[in-house]
């Protein structure tokens, strides 16, 4: 632990020197030429510490700076969330903006630091601070001097208070330094594009005349999609019951509406009651590609959360369905859901590419196998895939699916229809695997394939229905 250093500022260089171990980490001044000497109207930390308010800024960048510490240690943003379950709702929400802002603007943050600082900083969670504050600076621009005031108090309440100096001196010489900056970093592809590099060089190569257009998409909030639940409401009926509380929204597909706001689930007129569902257009394909028909006997593979399971289940009366998941946590939502929507199915415990744990023998008349991927499709509502992949990831990702493939098909009925899923826009996990798949399996029959990629209507996925012929 490092023990109360001493801190100097001078001629914007700050030493940090600890018993423990000597260090030193400078804030560079004028790496950026060009860029006058001037000091910004900001309070200095002058007046002696107090304990941060739990509805301030600075208690919502210290607990954003945890959950992002986190989620660099390898933690989902889901779980790292769970930090955060025993705060207020309005700390929460503050802190979750912070949060995924940080991540969304995967690269830009990290750019600035790297021209601030000469220097590496290894307290991790001092680090997400200085990112915190920093989109907090970009976001609200109108706030420069609290916004650095409480990044400065929040590092207070970190490893003692000893980076407290650094922090004002980083924040300090971003904002004398910004327009230099952010000139600097439209030469670089990672901040510009807020994707890491290999992945932005996949999207170049697999989408030559439209991977800007996908990049802007990752980059803009998602869209908040419903999927009315026919068996209880009617598309038309569900619009009335919306413009009845205030909310407007459009058609998309055959159940689905897309909301012209966002809002909380709690707010949506029969939610708890079943009549809607939250689910991205893409997803819903799913079960209008798949199409099972009345009585017929149905595999959902890699079911958790439930939203394909539900949807399968509303499209049509009388499935025999099963509802697979290796995860038993994951198999409680899918539970939790289909109760909420008053439908029932088999649920399971099990993986499904070791199908002599769970398969009675029986053959299913379609099976959908949405199988585990990179997620590249959905990184704006998962924005610490960002940071949590890596290019290594995709190969070990690319055997596991042809492993689900090649276990799940002799499952499946002469006739029968399996349909493939990614939430991935990458090649290698959806067309190409499909590919080798036909050329490694006989009586194969690919009647349909669908690569859609973000845009402000639907998430990244990818579809290929096929058909058992012999």
């Amino acid at each position: 632990m490092v023990n109360s250093p001493a801190f100097q500022i001078r001629n914007a260089t700050l030493s940090l020197n600890s018993p423990n171990k000597p260090r030193i980490v400078r804030v560079r001044k004028n790496d950026v030429p060009g860029i006058p000497d001037r000091e910004p109207s900001i309070r200095s930390e002058a007046s002696p510490p107090v304990a941060l308010a739990h509805d301030s800024l600075g208690w919502s960048l210290l607990l954003a700076a945890r959950v992002l510490a986190k989620v660099r240690a390898g933690t989902s943003l889901t779980e790292a969330l769970k930090l955060l379950e025993k705060e207020s709702s309005s700390a929460r929400a503050a802190a979750q903006d912070v949060a995924y802002g940080v991540l969304r603007q995967y690269g830009r943050g990290e750019f600035i630091l790297g021209k601030l600082m000469s220097k590496a900083l290894t307290h991790q969670e001092t680090y997400e601070l200085l990112l915190g504050a920093l989109y907090r600076l970009e976001t609200r621009p109108e706030s420069k001097p609290m916004v650095v005031d409480q990044a400065v108090a929040a590092s207070g309440e970190m490893a003692g208070g000893v980076f407290k100096g650094l922090v004002n001196g980083v924040l300090r010489n971003y904002l004398r330094q910004r327009t230099a900056l952010i000139k600097a970093m439209s030469e670089n592809d990672v901040a510009l594009s807020q994707h890491p590099g290999w992945w932005l060089s996949k999207l170049r190569r697999a989408y030559p005349a439209s991977w800007q257009s996908i990049v802007d998409a990752d980059n803009s909030p998602p869209p908040m999609t419903l999927r009315v639940n026919s068996r209880r409401c009617a598309l038309e009926d569900y619009l009335d019951r919306l413009a009845s509380v205030g909310m407007s929204a459009r058609p998309i597909g055959g159940q689905g509406l897309i909301l012209e706001r966002p809002v909380g689930v709690d707010a949506l007129p029969g939610f708890f009651d079943g009549l809607v569902s939250v689910q991205d257009a893409g997803a819903q394909r799913a079960a209008e590609l798949l199409a099972p028909q009345a009585g017929e006997r149905v595999l959902d593979a890699c079911a958790a959360p439930g939203g394909k399971t539900a949807h399968l289940l509303e499209s049509v009366e009388s499935l025999n369905l099963l509802a697979l998941d290796i995860d038993a946590m994951r198999t409680r939502r899918i539970e939790e859901n289909l109760k909420r929507l008053g439908l029932s199915a088999t649920i399971k415990v099990g993986d499904c590419a070791k199908t002599s744990s769970w398969w009675d023998g029986c053959l299913f008349d379609a099976i959908l196998a949405d199988v585990p991927c990179s997620a590249s499709g959905v990184v704006r509502r998962h924005p610490d895939i960002k940071v949590l992949r890596r290019e290594s990831d995709i190969r070990r990702l690319v055997h596991t699916q042809a492993d689900i493939l090649d276990a799940l098909w002799p499952l499946l009925k002469p006739g029968g229809k399996l349909l493939y899923a990614t939430c991935s826009v990458f090649p290698e996990e959806n067309a190409a695997q499909i590919d080798a798949f036909l050329v490694r399996q006989s009586g194969v029959e690919r009647v349909r394939q669908e690569q859609l990629v973000p845009s402000g209507d639907n998430d990244g996925f990818y579809y290929a229905l096929l058909k058992k012929t012999a």
